[in-house]
Order: structure tokens, then C-alpha cells, then sequence
């Protein structure tokens, strides 16, 4: 398909339209009861729940609080994880499935019930959630869903279509009462009310390790500072510190693509998410007294598929055609890591290291999971008893389907490392137009180069420093992301998101 012409060609997103609070970059040595890594939705509701109990923390964030994964959400908070109960249930057995729908449920209340306790205005209302098909194969499979949905006693129902003739719905699976709500609006005030308890809020503070990890953990910062805590909580995103339970191995990173659009079309309320490919989310939020629409989908692994601009207009295309587009502002992109079972990772790094933990592989569903986390790792740090500690545990392991999924995604990273070293690369830097970014061949070797929009020429070494995959260029971020792991960096070669430490090698700079 072709890029619309009149699609907009600036990252931007509401989420951000909201004033935050600023912090100090750590500039000392510290000691306190509990570090925590990432001022996300994780590393600020755990901030705030041990605060509250009297725990001395501090949070380190590499650079500006609620601006990576959580500051790029559709906002969803829901236990309606697409058609994920009937496999659960295969995989785990019926209790564990049900463990899973209660935990999410638990976080939904802990929302609705925050929101009114302290009255935070982060525009949150109840409503029901479908998936839904337009193929008669996943017709067969939202039944099998709806199967699911009554042993495990959830508050459903199975419905014919869904209130959008344009997009001819076969059925549709609806959960009843999930939520959705602005998440920096909500966690401000959470990190407000944990920061009065005394939380200490450190940015642009970049973890570089652990030393003493075993009795005595202290975060080493890329600065040199160290921060000693009697736990350690890595809640950023991907694990900083991932050697101990070889993460990297253990998961694989998605990417996908929202736009923000007005329509003179009554929206009927609800939230939407298509059950087949290509993937589909509807909902709405109120912004300036009006319904902004948020269409999401297009889920691809970090680094490859087509070219990335191309996503956006197929989520414009789709929007268009279901609803007419009167006005289109916003669009941003997000990235998610998806473990081997499809369930989080939250607990103890190891079942060795008993003062680390974290929390990750959250996969589409942050905004319910990130609180589960919070309310878990307090419980590790505090000791207490917690219903869903094994269920999450990262130390778990289940021959079927781990195996079956570290074959194939190795098998993937193993493709990609071997066609990046071999690919013949023609295109030379002086071919470039300002404003594009493509691999191409530099003093005879496969390198990354961008021309910006004055013509100054950036490039890069493209080959990744996790461990040695070759990147590809991402045009509508302007990154060079990692097709293996999930690594991605900015134009001129720093690193902007893990598990990559180190930038790109800068070959030539702009002049």
C-alpha cells in the first residue's frame, strides 16, 4: 500500500499534553530500603505502595518519569487479553487461568478504587470490552473462548456483531466492566502521594549494573554513583541487569502503531480488539469535551517487517473507511516484550537472588499487569503472602509451550544475525534525500546512514552492542532497531531502548 499523502509526519501523542513533575539527576552515593530502577506504571505504583508503608525508596530513571512504554498506551485496563483463556486453561489448568483474570480484575479495582478514595481526575469510567472476528475460522474460536469464559465463572457474554456495520463483525466475545482511564494523569498523583511519604525521585539517571548482588545490592549509575538498597526493584521495561536469567533469551519485542482522530460518527462506547490479523483496537477518550478516537494495531517484531511509516497508513486507511475521519493529530508507536508462555515475569530475577527483582514481558497489557507488579513486589519486599507469586514467578518453566516458542525464536534471531552479515548493501550515504535514513555501504562495510532535513549526514555502525545483530532502519521513529533482541537507537547511535547498554559506533558525524 502507499503512505497517504496527507498523514502526519510528527510522533505525537496526548499523553503528554499534561504537566509533570521534574526531578534532580542523582549526583551522590545513597542508601536507602529499596531502588528501584524505571518510573513507569511498575516502578510508581511499587514506589507508592512501599512508601505509604514507611519503607525508605528511591526511583531512578534514565531519563524524564512516565515518557517510555507507559507514556505511549492505549490505555486499556482490562483482563480481556484477546483470546487467551481457552489456552491458558490448556496450558496451566483452570486454576491458574482463573488466578490470571482475578489478578487483572484485582488491579482494575485498585484503579476505580484510588480514583475515588482521592478523588483524581484522570478521566476513568467503566466499560465493556469485545473481541471480535470478521473470518469464519476465528468465529470457531470465539466460541471455544466463550467455553472458556463460562468455566471460569468470567461476567461475559458471546454477541452476533459489533456496533460497526463497516467492519462486518461474524461475533464478538464481550467482558463486562473493564476500565479505561489516562494513565500519567492517575500516576502523577500516585508519585505525588509517594514522594510526600518520602520517595526520592531521581531522572536522567542511567543504571548501568548490581554489585554485591547476591547479599547486599547496590545500583551502580553510568555516572558512577551508587545507590544501596536492601532490594533492588528493575522495573525498567526491558531488564538492565538481565545476564542472571538470561532474559533476552526468554522474551521477544513487538511493536505497534496508534493514531488519534475526531469523527463526526456518534461513538457508541465500548472497547475493541480484533481477534485476527491485521490487528484492530478501538476506544475512545475524552480530550477538550470531545471523543478522541484511538485505533491501534499493525503488531510486528521489533526491526522487521515493511516499511514502518506504512503502519500508519493502514491504521488511517482502516479509520477512514469505519468512520470517516474529520480531524487527525496524534500518532505514536509503543513496544512491548511477550515471554515464551505469553504470561509476565514479576518476582525474584533468579530463584538465587533473593533481593532482586523485577518485572517485565507484559506483552499488550501494561496498564492492568504494571499494578499487578507494584502490589507483588511489595509483598516480595515486605514478605508477605500473595496469591499470584507463582503464577508470575520468572523462575517458572513449562515444557509446553516454552520449548516449542525458544526454538522458534531463536531459530528467528539466528535468521536475522546471519542475513544482516551477508546482505549486499548498493546504496551509498550521497544517495540519500534529506530526511531519509537507510542501511548502506560505507568505506566498503554494511553501515546506517541519515540525512536530515538541513542535509546533514549522520551514520552509524549498525551493528547492535547487545550482541551483534545487525540493525534496520525504522522510518517513522527515525530509529535503527535490532530485528533480534529489540534494541533501538536514535539516528545518531544512542541507545533509546534496552537491553542494549552502549550506543551505535558513530562513523561520521554532521558537520
Amino acid at each position: 500500500m502507499s503512505v497517504p499523502e496527507n498523514m502526519p509526519q510528527f510522533p505525537k501523542t496526548y499523553w503528554r499534553e499534561i504537566e509533570l513533575p521534574t526531578f534532580p539527576a542523582l549526583n551522590q552515593d545513597l542508601s536507602v530500603d529499596v531502588v528501584i530502577v524505571g518510573a513507569g506504571i511498575t516502578g510508581i505504583t511499587a514506589a507508592y505502595l512501599l512508601a505509604k508503608e514507611g519503607v525508605k525508596v528511591a526511583v531512578l530513571e534514565a531519563g524524564s518519569i512516565l515518557n517510555g512504554t507507559t507514556g505511549n498506551t492505549t490505555a486499556k485496563l482490562t483482563a480481556q487479553h484477546n483470546l487467551i483463556y481457552d489456552e491458558l486453561i490448556q496450558h496451566f489448568g483452570e486454576e491458574k487461568a482463573k488466578l490470571y483474570y482475578e489478578s487483572h480484575l484485582d488491579a482494575i479495582k485498585f484503579v476505580g478504587n484510588a480514583v475515588k478514595e482521592k478523588g483524581i481526575d484522570c478521566d476513568f469510567s467503566y466499560e465493556d470490552a469485545y473481541v471480535y472476528t470478521t473470518t469464519d475460522e476465528y468465529a470457531e474460536k470465539i466460541k471455544t473462548e466463550w467455553e472458556a469464559y463460562q468455566k471460569l465463572g468470567i461476567d461475559g457474554a458471546i454477541k452476533d456483531t459489533i456496533p460497526f456495520p463497516e467492519i462486518h463483525a461474524k461475533a464478538a466475545l464481550m467482558m463486562r466492566n473493564q476500565a479505561q482511564y489516562h494513565p500519567l494523569k492517575f500516576l502523577k498523583a500516585l508519585l505525588e502521594d509517594a514522594v510526600k511519604a518520602g520517595c526520592q525521585v531521581y531522572e536522567n539517571t542511567t543504571a548501568n549494573t548490581i554489585k554485591n548482588d547476591a547479599s547486599d545490592p547496590a545500583v551502580v549509575t553510568i555516572s558512577g554513583n551508587r545507590v544501596t538498597g536492601k532490594n533492588v526493584i528493575i522495573a525498567s521495561h526491558f531488564p538492565f541487569y538481565d545476564v542472571p536469567g538470561l532474559y533476552f533469551a526468554r522474551m521477544y519485542p513487538e511493536r505497534s502503531y496508534a493514531i488519534g482522530i475526531k469523527t463526526d460518527k456518534e461513538y457508541p462506547g465500548g472497547m475493541y480488539i480484533s481477534a485476527d490479523e491485521p490487528s484492530r483496537s478501538i476506544r475512545y477518550t475524552p480530550l477538550n469535551g470531545e471523543k478522541l478516537l484511538i485505533i491501534g494495531g499493525e503488531n510486528h517484531k521489533t526491526g522487521q517487517g515493511i516499511n514502518t511509516i506504512r503502519h500508519y497508513g493502514a491504521l488511517q486507511d482502516f479509520a477512514e473507511e469505519v468512520f470517516g475521519i474529520n480531524e487527525y493529530t496524534y500518532r505514536w508507536s509503543a513496544q512491548d516484550l511477550v515471554t515464551l508462555d505469553k504470561l509476565p515475569f514479576i518476582g525474584p530475577i533468579t530463584s538465587d537472588y533473593h533481593h532482586i527483582f523485577t518485572a517485565t514481558g507484559f506483552k499488550k497489557w501494561g496498564m492492568t499487569t504494571g499494578i499487578i507488579a507494584g502490589h507483588l513486589l511489595r509483598d516480595y519486599v515486605l514478605k508477605r503472602e500473595n496469591p499470584y507469586k507463582e503464577l508470575y514467578s520468572p523462575s517458572r518453566f513449562h515444557a509446553d509451550p516454552d520449548i516449542k516458542s525458544a526454538i522458534t525464536a531463536n531459530v528467528d534471531v539466528a535468521k536475522h544475525l546471519i542475513k544482516g552479515k551477508l546482505e549486499f548493501v548498493p546504496k551509498d550515504p550521497e544517495d540519500l534525500q534529506n530526511g531519509e535514513g537507510s542501511v548502506v555501504t560505507f568505506n566498503g562495510k554494511r553501515a546506517g546512514a541519515y540525512k536530515d532535513k538541513d542535509g546533514k549526514l549522520y551514520i552509524v555502525d549498525t551493528t547492535c552492542k547487545h550482541l551483534g545483530c545487525e540493525c534496520e532502519w525504522n522510518a517513522a521513529e527515525k530509529t535503527w532497531d535490532c530485528p533480534c533482541h529489540g534494541s533501538r537507537y536514535s539516528y545518531s547511535g544512542d541507545v533509546v531502548e534496552g537491553p542494549a547498554k552502549k550506543g551505535l559506533d558513530l562513523l561520521k558525524e554532521a558537520e
